[in-house]
């Protein structure tokens, strides 16, 4: 009997046991990091890169294949597998050929680095790999260099990469670094390579490219001692220990061969090499504490905004959607806040963090009404730095790179950022400094703003691309309006209101385009074809044709519906948009013409507002079913699963909020459209203890449509919600179905 006894107390002790285990297991959340591939958007033209970085990071070490191509101008793509190097600055999806700056190549052999190299070819260093001994994950990369028989990992913390190369026992332990390395239109004009100590190597590399005056400064600090160094000029070998002049490179040797493993770590500047060493994280190389951290970081980063759904596949693209969007902007100020701007000024960023690669033209549509719910911090820091570039020729940034301005792209699009923040509360900048210095921008005469001040458009025939510029100069006009009303800078705003119409000129209702017109304010630019496209010379459009450019009204929708003619011929026009033949003409069709849906083409930014307009002409069931045809078809979890350029965000910024069923179509209305959402549950963390939840029910890839829908449990009827409602907290629930609801959202419209 007290066997039996003892004997139930022990198989209730075992089931306890596991009864508590299984809670446990229960309890376990996969975290968000796991579901990140930054392989995706790796091919087709994409152009992202799969190396470590930590969220706006200052570093990006990455693989580069040395290929000078279009699909290569991260340095890295998939369909590749030769690697020359891991370099420490990439630019993700931009389709703009700059940085791979400062490459490091660990090789098991002695190479000679004097000859003249005219491509990857010819360069003794370069190394096979393959996709099965590759792997990346967030603030993490590895792969193994078949041809040197060793193993590279790479990782980083905010300001230091950190490499780890496991060689063969017994192997020869090298490392090249090539500062004359070049891909695409960057070149290098001056660098330096000095042997400071048996540890330490620093320098410099001065290129031009895209970037005219980019000024990389380094130091890099080895786990071994240094047994001796080749360095070469200019393709001659030089004894000293500091050597520099155009082109320069060395290979270091490691001759302690008591471990396999050779640990790096690497640090850089825009301002010298003394703030690289202050940027060098102190202390030991201990790769898998700073590989965690990196991790720790993103994870956290990936918590912003949580997403809940039985496919894992969903799960995988939206959280690399939320990777790419935290990529960039970069980090740009060293620790001591200092950074370089393209005039030679060293500034110091006072309580704030500076930043580059502000891809405006992209990123003010998707990716910084993004950063306003799950950065807001770093959305006054971007909005500070503008202001500090703003200082250099008192106009605001187009396209900074390594705080160069490029004037890439169209519009002044720093304008928009400025005021969706503002207008959303974020302080943390000086906002009649702000207002100064948009107006002073719209007000100068450069890019076209002479023309549009005398016409009050661009005629086409004084400007290329005068269809989209003006279009966008109208929205930046609207812009500071706005500003304006808020600061109750009355005469300002009705004078940036009125010239906002300057659309009005080049819609033609004769055929629903916006066309290019003459000087005379009457004729239209003839022969007229609304597929016609011309690459960035002798066309009215940018990267793009009339089909796709003639909707860039978000400040204006209700106005520009009349304009039309009716709510039926709008929708009408809009509908053929996405059932038009995809047939591009012309003899220089812009490559940037992609993710064709019709005319509609996902795969460039012009395009990304459009599928939301239909909510303004009573018909939000029409947004409801192209943005998940859009979200369906023009991302997958490949490595070709972006439809075109990434744009340092913004292609993933768009599915990031379009797929839990938002999307700001004019984002300095500091309001949200309601599309589509493909989510059970999405959950915005505003702050601690505080979310907004967007619920879907009975959604599925059928059920798309919006039959209902509460707010905080109170009957919600429109069809765009504002950024004050969402950071209160609280929640959004829609119930879906398969056939649309054409009663909902229209009330209020």
């Amino acid at each position: 009997m007290l066997k039996k006894y003892i004997l139930l107390i022990v198989v209730f002790s075992i089931f306890i046991s596991c009864k508590k285990e299984d809670k446990r297991v229960i309890q376990t959340k996969t975290k968000n990091i796991s579901y990140v591939d930054p392989f995706i958007g790796t091919g087709g033209h994409g152009h992202t890169y799969p190396g470590a970085t930590v969220p706006f990071g200052m570093l990006q070490v990455t693989p580069v294949n040395g290929i000078s191509k279009w699909d290569w101008c991260s340095g890295y793509h998939y369909s590749d597998s030769i690697a020359v190097g891991f370099s420490h600055l990439a630019l993700s999806g931009t389709g703009i050929g700059d940085l791979a700056d400062i490459l490091f190549m660990p090789i098991n052999k002695e190479v000679d680095l004097s000859p003249t190299r005219f491509s990857r070819d010819s360069l003794n260093y370069k190394s096979k790999y393959n996709h099965k001994n590759e792997t990346a994950s967030p603030g993490y990369y590895q792969v193994f260099l078949e041809d040197h028989n060793l193993n590279v990992e790479l990782t980083t913390a905010l300001r230091t990469a950190y490499h780890k190369y496991t060689f063969e026992k017994d192997d020869l332990q090298s490392v090249v670094i090539d500062l004359g390395f070049a891909i695409n239109w960057d070149k290098a004009l001056k660098t330096s390579i000095s042997v400071e100590d048996e540890y330490t190597i620093s320098g410099y590399r001065f290129s031009t490219g895209w970037a005219k005056n980019q000024k990389v400064f380094f130091v890099a600090k080895f786990s071994k001692p240094i047994s001796k160094h080749h360095i070469f000029v200019d393709g001659n070998r030089v004894e000293n220990q500091t050597s520099g002049g155009k082109k320069t490179s060395a290979q270091l040797f490691f001759d302690d061969n008591t471990s396999t493993e050779l640990f790096a770590k690497v640090a850089l500047s825009s301002v010298s090499v003394q703030n690289a060493k202050d940027n060098l994280e102190t202390g030991d190389f201990n790769f898998e504490t700073v590989k965690t951290n990196a991790e720790e970081t993103w994870n956290k980063a990936l918590t912003k905004i949580e997403v809940e759904t039985p496919i894992d596949s969903l799960k995988t693209i939206y959280y690399t959607a939320m990777y790419h969007a935290q990529v960039a902007p970069v980090t740009f100020s060293d620790k001591n806040g200092q950074f370089r701007k393209e005039n030679d000024e060293i500034v110091t960023a006072n309580n704030y963090t500076a930043y580059s690669t502000l891809s405006l033209w992209d990123t003010f549509r998707a990716e910084h009404p993004l950063l306003t719910l799950t950065a807001p911090d770093k959305v006054s820091d971007i909005i500070n730095t503008m202001l500090a570039y703003y200082e250099t020729k008192k106009i605001l940034p187009v396209w900074t790179l390594y705080a160069n301005e490029t004037n890439t792209m169209t519009g002044y699009h720093s304008i928009p950022v400025i005021v969706e923040a503002y207008l959303k509360g974020i302080r943390g900048f000086d906002p009649e400094k702000a207002f100064e210095a948009m107006k002073a921008t719209m007000m100068q005469d450069e890019r076209g703003l002479n023309h549009y001040k005398k016409y009050g458009y661009i005629p086409y025939s004084l400007m290329d691309e005068s269809v989209t510029i003006t279009l966008e100069y109208a929205y930046d006009d609207w812009c500071i309006a706005q500003m304006a009303k808020a600061l109750g800078k009355n005469d300002d705003y009705d004078f940036f209101l009125n010239r906002s119409k300057a659309y009005q000129h080049l819609f033609d209702n004769e055929t629903g385009f916006m066309r290019g017109k003459s000087v005379d304010g009457k004729s239209w630019n003839e022969p007229f074809d609304p597929k016609h496209s011309n690459h960035r010379e002798q066309t009215d459009y940018t990267e793009g044709n009339a089909w796709q450019h003639s909707w860039f009204v978000p400040h204006a929708v209700n106005d520009f519906i009349i304009l039309h003619g009716s709510n039926e011929t709008f929708t009408s026009r809009l509908e053929q948009l996405f059932t038009e033949s995809s047939e591009i003409t012309g003899d220089n069709v812009s490559v940037d013409i992609s993710g064709l849906i019709g005319q509609y083409a996902h795969g460039n930014e012009p395009s990304h507002h459009i599928a939301y307009m239909f909510n303004d002409a009573n018909k939000p069931w029409r947004t409801q079913y192209w943005v998940r045809h859009i979200i369906d078809t023009q991302y997958n979890a490949t490595p070709v699963g972006l439809s075109g350029n990434e744009d340092c965000g913004q292609m993933s910024a768009w599915y990031a909020l379009s797929s839990i069923g938002l999307y700001p179509m004019n984002p300095a209305s500091a309001e949200y459209e309601i599309g589509s959402p493909i989510f059970e549950k999405s959950t915005i963390n505003i702050s601690k203890g505080k979310a907004f939840t967007i619920e879907a029910e009975n959604v599925s890839n059928k059920n798309i449509y919006i039959q209902s829908a509460t707010l905080n449990g109170d009957d919600f009827n429109q069809t765009s919600i504002s950024h004050k409602q969402i950071i209160k907290g609280g929640t959004l629930h829609f119930v879906m179905g398969n056939q649309p609801n054409k009663n909902w959202g229209i009330a209020t419209k």
